[in-house]
């Protein structure tokens, strides 16, 4: 014990020291051949070696090249920072390492209470029971699509975990094509096909088009194919839109619908003092799917899933072998009665420390800061002569273009600019942000979500995109004297 409690002083040294010198350092910067060379083709060792000099090489060959989302200019895909309690208690939990599958120890309490805090803060309903933590939105999505397929079966006087799905009428998903490709990964994973997924169409403001919803639905129905399950996005990754929620509520309830909302990214919106008026219906939906690990910072990995009734879970995913039998544990029963994981990891310690940390006015203020600074940066955008805002910022993500100062610029040239920059802009290591496509045309996209970014992080952002289409354009012209 000795050894460990050196070497925890050492490693906690080293974590506070790697997070100080970060926003000083490149936001993300390529690994050499050498650290690459450690990395990946290290073999394995015949004796082992002492903690402290695990810490060197880990100081020397992995802090030093870390994915760039602990930068206050990083502004890609939808990764946080990590929360300083996050990371604090993180050990901790390591250290007691139970499985929350269920039983009577902290772990497992604990996590009723973060489920409920997480509930709490976006104003959905929680019945006890009614939720548990996954590894990410992903899981949580399987486990909300199996509880609705395992519903629909039911109603028809079927137990799908006993028949299966050999010769059942076809089930349609409806999803916004906006929405996130984890439905339709949970969708071919449950036997329940890609190819019942049907796609609606999105408005200017890329939000769920419901005119094309209803047609849909109406033209399956025609077809015998039988609608069961409607996504929605509170927060889609491509441009922080929030669909219509209360009125795909509508929608799902005239049909018999299961109701869904992602708000793996977008639901802490919600606490803005702008928020979109497309929440209001956030507290309708069946099922709701949340990532701490995303707007709040808790540290990877950790989902939500909650539901507005416990029973449908449990009644898809329970299985208790005999050896886990009267174990004392209370009326919910065990998370594990509720999910695909028997063996779970302690998550809800860096969620609670997270949220206990900030409070509820903390994580308001953590949410409007990423709101505002979203705004000001479309502000930026719309006045500049050579960018082009693609999408209103409802939340904190910014979708724009970067078109230049000629009058009549190119379209297939500029398309092509924009594919590149994402990648010149990461290599100069001074902001880093990702691309995506909108509409059929590639897009650039920043999403705000460190604390400590400033309006002076957006204008190095809007610079070095510039720097990096110049760049790239002088990289392509024929120098004097040459042929193309």
């Amino acid at each position: 014990m000795d050894d460990l409690r050196r070497a925890g002083r050492s490693a906690a040294g080293l974590a506070a020291d790697h997070l100080a010198a970060v926003p000083g350092g490149p936001v993300w910067r390529a690994v050499p051949d050498a650290d690459r060379a450690w990395l990946t083709e290290q073999q394995l060792p015949a004796s082992g070696r002492p903690l402290a000099d695990l810490l060197h090489e880990i100081r020397d060959h992995v802090l030093p090249y870390p994915m760039g989302n602990g930068h206050p200019r990083f502004f890609g895909w939808v990764n946080s920072p990590p929360s300083p309690a996050g990371v604090l208690v993180a050990p901790l939990a390591a250290a007691m390492n139970p499985s929350c599958a269920g039983g009577e120890h902290a772990g497992v309490l604990l996590e009723r209470t973060a489920v409920r805090w997480l509930a709490e803060l976006v104003g959905y309903p929680h019945p006890p029971g009614a939720g548990l933590l996954t590894s990410g939105a992903s899981m949580a999505t399987v486990i909300a699509l199996a509880t609705a397929r395992q519903r629909v079966f039911r109603q028809q006087g079927l137990d799908v975990r006993e028949s299966g799905l050999y010769g059942q009428r076809p089930l349609a998903i409806y999803l916004s094509a906006e929405g996130h490709s984890c439905l339709r990964k949970a969708a071919e994973l449950l036997g329940l096909g890609s190819r019942h997924l049907r796609t609606v169409p999105v408005d200017d403001a890329f939000r769920m088009d419901t005119a094309a919803l209803r047609r849909l639905i109406t033209a399956d129905k025609e077809a015998g194919v039988r609608p069961f399950f409607v996504a929605a996005s509170a927060g889609t990754v491509n441009t922080g839109a929030v669909d219509p929620l209360e009125e795909v509520a509508e929608i799902a309830r005239e049909h018999g619908l299961w109701f869904h909302i992602d708000g793996a990214y977008g639901a802490f919106g919600i606490l803005a003092d702008e928020a979109d008026p497309g929440y209001a219906g956030l507290g309708l939906a069946d099922s709701l799917v949340l990532d701490p690990h995303k707007w709040l910072g808790v540290p990877v990995d950790c989902g939500c899933v909650l539901f507005r009734d416990p029973a449908g879970a449990r009644d898809t995913f329970s299985l208790v072998p005999p050896y886990l039998r009267d174990d004392g544990s209370d009326e919910l029963g065990w998370f594990a009665e509720y999910g695909p994981e028997q063996t779970r990891p302690f998550r809800a310690l860096r969620v609670w420390a997270t949220i206990a940390h900030l409070g509820h006015e903390g994580v308001g203020r953590l949410v409007r800061r990423g709101t505002e600074l979203a705004r000001t940066l479309a502000a930026m955008v719309d006045a500049a002569d050579d960018f082009e805002l693609l999408a209103p910022a409802v939340t904190s993500v910014v979708a724009f273009r970067f078109r230049g100062r000629s009058a009549a610029p190119d379209p297939s040239r500029a398309e092509a600019l924009n594919e590149r920059i994402p990648a010149a802009v990461q290599h100069r290591g001074r902001a880093f942000l990702t691309g995506t496509r909108l509409a059929g045309t590639a897009a650039l996209r920043a999403c705000i979500l460190h604390p400590d970014t400033t309006e002076a992080d957006l204008a190095v952002l809007l610079h070095e995109i510039r720097l990096a289409a110049a760049e790239i354009t002088a990289s392509e012209t024929p120098a004097p004297g040459t042929t193309s």
